[in-house]
């Protein structure tokens, strides 16, 4: 498999605009895109279509519990049937915005607290695989959680994930922070060389965490995302031509 760099992106709101979007992608492969829940409104999922496809980047739905206070990152109690139904209507609406601009859906990829909880149950997975299952698309996720494990059980598509500018716990999920600081470039190339020559990265309690690197996320809304986005093209080399 060809590794690559994922970005989460259109995590705006109305004229309130965040991240580092148009900056990002020169850099990346594909991008998750706000869904209108967590962050995201029309014209900015619109908007961040058209300019992903001109820029021959894929685009995969990013969908997230619908907190736009917490901006998704604080967790609901959700049953399977409700986190199919917030799933399958997030996706619903960016495929209507790729198809309009004759694009199609490359991948799922939950956002946020969401991504949390579907990682540790696999019922809540489940009702992701459901939708993912219907559109024929991967999941991008932690390898070694309920994300990979569901997937496999069910013949969907699976795309392990790394996170440069998160940190790990022991048990190989991420903590989700609700604000981000500006990450040492030296130390996100160091991380990421780790992980690709060895396959570990270390967790906040200093333990050796195995991972495994199929796409290496950036997200948009950090400081300094573009500079962070450019060192792992870098380490990675150039983008392939499509």
């Amino acid at each position: 498999m060809t590794l690559t760099i994922n970005a989460d992106m259109g995590e705006s709101l109305g004229i309130h605009s965040f991240g580092n979007d148009e900056a990002l992608l020169p850099y990346v492969d594909t991008v998750n895109v706000a869904c209108g829940m967590h962050a995201g409104d029309p014209s900015g999922i619109a908007r961040t279509v058209q300019r992903a496809l001109t820029a021959s980047v894929t685009v995969g739905a990013h969908p997230g519990l619908p907190d736009l206070v917490g901006f998704g990152r604080r967790e609901m109690a959700l049953d399977t049937d409700e986190v199919r139904d917030l799933v399958r209507y997030q996706v619903g609406v960016l495929s209507a915005f790729l198809h309009a601009e004759g694009g199609a859906l490359h991948h799922i990829k939950p956002h946020g607290a969401l991504y949390g909880m579907v990682s540790r149950r696999e019922d809540l997975m489940d009702a992701v695989c459901d939708v993912a299952e219907q559109y024929g698309v991967p999941v991008f996720g932690l390898a070694g959680t309920a994300h990979q494990r569901v997937a496999e059980r069910r013949g969907i598509g699976f795309v392990a994930e790394f996170y440069p500018d998160l940190d790990y716990q022991d048990d190989g999920t991420v903590v989700v922070r609700r604000v981000s600081a500006r990450p040492d470039l030296d130390a996100v190339e160091r991380k990421v060389r780790r992980a690709l020559d060895e396959g570990l990265t270390t967790s906040v309690h200093g333990q050796d965490v195995e991972v495994t690197v199929e796409s290496i996320c950036v997200h948009s809304d950090i400081p300094g995302a573009p500079s962070v986005a450019a060192r792992l093209r870098a380490v990675l080399g150039p983008r392939p031509v499509r």
